[in-house]
């Protein structure tokens, strides 16, 4: 009965050894390639239980599989307009290609000192095609388009994902300084833009409002002239209507008086008022009774 649980003990562990030697884990967060000889045979992305075959025939390179941070050191480059700037960027990475990565840069340490060179290289790149302006400013989207640029120019120029298995996710800006003696400089030529840029557009404010003032004027001459002329061709009629009432009048003043009255009466009664008046109030007088209207001989 010993020796059987003795043999049987052996053969657990003869098993449990065979096992670990010829089997392997893939966890959520890795990816792995196993090579045969030195020789690359297969990737595999899947979480989960893998067999090989014992080592020595072939071997298991695990490789993490999220985005990783690379972040390059402070360096100074100069932009368009030859002035000097100190900018840290970052890059978010990850391994996209095992075989090629492993091949490439074989393991972390080795792409951390290619990205570095790549960034360096792309940052004076981009840098030198843009103004000092696009970095000391209060708008977001012109480093967001550098930063753009700087991506593009490592993927897109160098090829990162062909060459090295390697996809970049993100570049950004971490730190952008100035050196203490341009400082003082570039500060005051900033304050003088912008105080030409005041001025020019006071200038351009004052020029409109002079517009502005001198059509008013002229808009009111024009509107004083109308005016003007329609106040005379009414004083006109009125000086000739009140001619002819007092031509009227010479030739016979009852008849005038009378029709002065109706008119009156006409103009008071014309909207339906009610007015209480005396009889004997002028022309209320011509509803009692009829004047005496004889012609003049």
């Amino acid at each position: 009965m010993k020796n059987f649980w003795g043999v049987t003990s052996i053969i657990v562990v003869v098993a449990a050894l065979g096992l670990a030697m010829c089997s392997f884990q893939v966890r959520q967060t890795e990816t792995a390639l196993v090579t045969r000889f030195g020789q690359p045979v297969r990737a595999i992305t899947e979480p989960g239980f893998q067999f090989r075959w014992p080592v020595g025939i072939e071997s298991v390179y695990k490789f993490d599989s999220r985005l990783q941070l690379f972040e390059g050191v402070l360096e100074e480059t100069t932009t368009a307009g030859g002035e000097p700037i100190i900018i840290n960027s970052f890059v978010l990475w990850r391994i996209t290609n095992p075989q090629k990565f492993l091949v490439s840069v074989h393991d972390t340490k080795g792409a951390q000192k290619n990205l570095q060179s790549l960034l360096r290289n792309a940052q004076n790149v981009v840098v030198g095609r843009h103004r000092f302006s696009d970095f000391v400013n209060t708008a977001k989207n012109k480093i967001e388009a550098v930063e753009k640029e700087i991506q593009t120019e490592i993927t897109v120029q160098n090829k990162v994902e062909e060459q090295y298995g390697i996809q970049i996710a993100t570049v950004g800006v971490k730190r952008l300084m100035i050196s203490e003696k341009v400082t003082d400089k570039v500060f005051d030529r900033m304050r003088s833009d912008r105080k030409r840029k005041t001025e020019s557009i006071l200038a351009e404010g004052n020029a409109e409002a002079d517009k502005i003032k001198s059509d008013a004027m002229a808009k009111q001459k024009e509107l004083l002239a109308v005016a003007e002329a329609q106040a005379k061709a009414i004083r006109g009629a009125g000086d000739a209507e009140a001619a002819s009432y007092y031509k009227m009048l010479d030739a016979d003043p009852q008849l005038a008086m009378f029709l002065r009255d109706l008119e009156a009466l006409r103009t008071i009664l014309k909207d339906r008022s009610t007015i209480v008046l005396g009889t004997d109030t002028e022309p209320m007088h011509l509803l009692k009774e009829i004047p005496n209207l004889e012609k003049k001989p």
